[in-house]
């Protein structure tokens, strides 16, 4: 089942049908850990509609939500990583954090600068090189519970993080510096390792970037990464986990504006931006 977050209150869509539930308080109602058994049920008690209802979803992260992300979970990403920072003497640091114990976890972003499906996303002014990073998302509740997956868009500056690793905060978080949606994907069961990811950036219509690798590449189980992030932080709303990328374009490639990023997680949907 999937659960969008819309204007006019929150949506369930099972089997091709859609249910509205007359609730706004979108954090509220997806923090719950038996979410699965509760919108399953609303369901059977509302009215059946089509999809007229998901016609202006909004990006599937409450007011007082956090959104965190991770590094380096995919080797293709040391990798790049490595050759963006080589020259500033970086390198050696994703290289041990790849294999390290504790993960690289960094909080991402508030929710007043994501955007949702179809809205823009930015790169930054004082940047030379920007990538888009597709990411399975994990929705988690106050608990530490994984409740949902959705599809997210960690934009990056690598020509910044790449001159030096501690210019992270920088390349990451700014306005419009993430994207999420379409929806969340709700299941009782944790989304198949070979689920694929997958990314394609056209410019002018036509396509200059596509790849896709799927999720089994990941080095660190998703439970794991929440595990990291909830150490020593309480998330008293729950919060949101961008779990690392494994698509990289190659240092000949930066966004341009007006470039449109399509991202698209199996189960999931696809979720789609153009950059400013």
């Amino acid at each position: 089942m999937k659960l969008y977050k819309t204007k006019t209150g929150i949506v369930i869509e099972k089997d091709n049908n859609f249910y509205l539930v007359r609730e706004t308080n979108w954090e509220q109602f997806i923090n719950d850990d038996n979410l699965f058994k509760k919108i399953k049920a609303l369901t059977a008690s509302l009215p059946v509609s089509g999809n007229e209802l998901i016609s202006e979803v909004e990006s599937p992260i409450g007011n007082n939500q956090e959104l965190w992300a991770c590094g380096v979970t995919y080797l293709r990403s040391k990798v790049g990583r490595q050759e963006e920072s080589k020259s500033s003497g970086g390198a050696d640091f994703y290289a041990k954090v790849y294999e390290a114990e504790r993960p690289e976890v960094f909080f991402k972003s508030t929710a007043h600068r994501v955007v949702g499906d179809k809205a823009k996303v930015n790169i930054r002014k004082d940047s030379t090189w920007d990538v888009p990073e597709p990411e399975l998302t994990l929705v988690v509740s106050s608990s530490g519970k994984i409740i949902g997956y959705t599809i997210g868009n960690d934009m990056s500056s690598r020509s910044i993080e790449g001159e030096n690793p501690l210019y992270l905060p920088q390349a990451k978080t700014y306005d419009a510096c993430a994207a999420l949606g379409p929806c969340i994907f709700v299941t009782e069961e944790p989304l198949h390792h070979s689920t694929i990811i997958a990314l394609e950036i056209k410019r002018n219509a036509t396509i200059v970037f596509s790849d896709s690798i799927a999720i089994a590449q990941m080095k660190r189980t998703p439970q794991e990464l929440v595990g990291f992030v909830f150490r020593e932080c309480s998330f008293p709303y729950g919060c949101l986990i961008m779990t690392g990328t494994g698509i990289v374009p190659g240092s000949d490639f930066t966004l341009q504006s007006g470039d449109e990023i399509k991202i698209s997680i199996g189960n999931i949907g696809t979720l789609t931006n153009i950059v400013r």
